[in-house]
């Protein structure tokens, strides 16, 4: 097992900087001695020479060796905190979850519509206006759950046809939204929210299902598979198991706990629980590579195996598949975004400190 993190040698980060490698966010931080100042390695800022660097493993570091953050690249927080782009359309979403954006609302608030495409898919791994509309298919979706009618939660939701409305449903689920209120479902989801971003959690009576980014790529397909499994008996709405779930990603979000005790079910190969068990038995402030994986389930052999089978996880930070990092240290693909991995990564440095 890895700590959090060994840096790799000086050379191969001041190259990493110079080409502002997104693959170091959230395991390596440069000081600048000529200016004090301390950056992400993806900084636009000017790029010192290498004898003017000092690396550090986290922010911490940098301030306590005396140097102050960088104003550009914002390097206490997760990566997008540091896009004044992104963060003001964050807040104008935020502030109105049901309006129904376009690229010339966009532009009418003095932005450059692909300047904010190429910003969002940078950070999220979708457009802003794809955002926008999972925002709006949630609100929706609360409505639904709360017993409003199909056409009320259509208006609420912001959508401008009950057509539009149920498209966005089924090609989540597969079926309309009317079909999701019927009697007697199997299942049950809902939206819940955190620091990064919406949730949606699958749960019956008994277990969680799923647990995904609202954003996720490959959601829609993930349920469609689920509710085919119930026969298309599946609800909008809560059951004890989805509360609990809850509970403790607010614990984790305020790095006062790491512990997961919600009880799962898990849709996959044998091979695939395998390595999803395994998963879960890397503690909070740890890493592993995607070959000590493999060696721990007694397959050295098939990392790649267990690499798509990290990525196919679908219950997200309870199955911790962001500890998985590259044989060399550093950050890989995550499914919901390096910028989350990044920032569940911080988290767990919080929560792996003593007392």
């Amino acid at each position: 097992m890895t700590s959090l993190f060994s840096l790799p040698e000086a050379d191969t980060l001041h190259a990493a900087l110079l080409r502002r490698d997104p693959a170091y966010e959230g395991r390596a931080w440069v000081g600048v001695t000529t200016t004090g100042i301390f950056c992400r390695l993806t900084c636009p800022a000017r790029k010192p020479l290498p004898e003017n660097c000092r690396w550090f493993d986290s922010p911490a570091a940098a301030l306590s060796a005396g140097f102050r953050p960088c104003r550009r690249c914002h390097p206490l927080g997760p990566e997008a905190a540091g896009d004044p782009v992104v963060q003001r359309l964050l807040a104008m979403l935020n502030a109105d979850p049901a309006r129904r954006w376009t690229e010339a609302d966009v532009a009418q608030a003095g932005l450059d519509p692909s300047t904010v495409r190429r910003a969002f898919r940078r950070h999220t791994g979708m457009t802003f206006l794809e955002l926008a509309r999972q925002m709006r298919l949630r609100e929706g979706m609360r409505g639904l759950a709360a017993g409003a009618p199909v056409i009320a939660a259509q208006m609420d939701a912001g959508f401008d046809s009950a057509s539009g409305f149920r498209d966005a449903f089924a090609r989540l689920f597969g079926h309309p939204p009317a079909a999701m209120t019927g009697a007697a479902p199997l299942l049950l989801a809902d939206w819940i929210d955190t620091p990064l971003g919406g949730m949606i959690a699958v749960a019956d009576a008994r277990s969680l299902h799923l647990l995904e980014f609202t954003d996720r790529r490959g959601l829609g397909a993930e349920l469609r598979r689920l509710s085919a499994g119930a026969g298309g008996r599946i609800g909008l709405g809560r059951t004890a198991i989805t509360e609990q779930t809850e509970r403790q990603l607010t614990r984790y979000f305020a790095a006062e706990s790491g512990a997961f005790d919600v009880p799962l079910t898990l849709h996959g190969t044998p091979f695939l629980r395998e390595v999803w068990r395994e998963l879960q038995r890397i503690p909070p402030g740890a890493t592993i590579s995607y070959g000590e994986l493999a060696q721990r389930i007694g397959r050295p052999t098939a990392a790649r195996a267990v690499a798509r089978a990290n990525g196919a996880n679908q219950i997200a930070i309870v199955i911790p598949c962001h500890r998985v990092i590259g044989a060399d240290g550093t950050l890989t693909g995550y499914a919901g975004g390096l910028w989350r991995k990044q920032a569940l990564i911080g988290i767990e440095r919080r929560l792996a400190q003593p007392g």
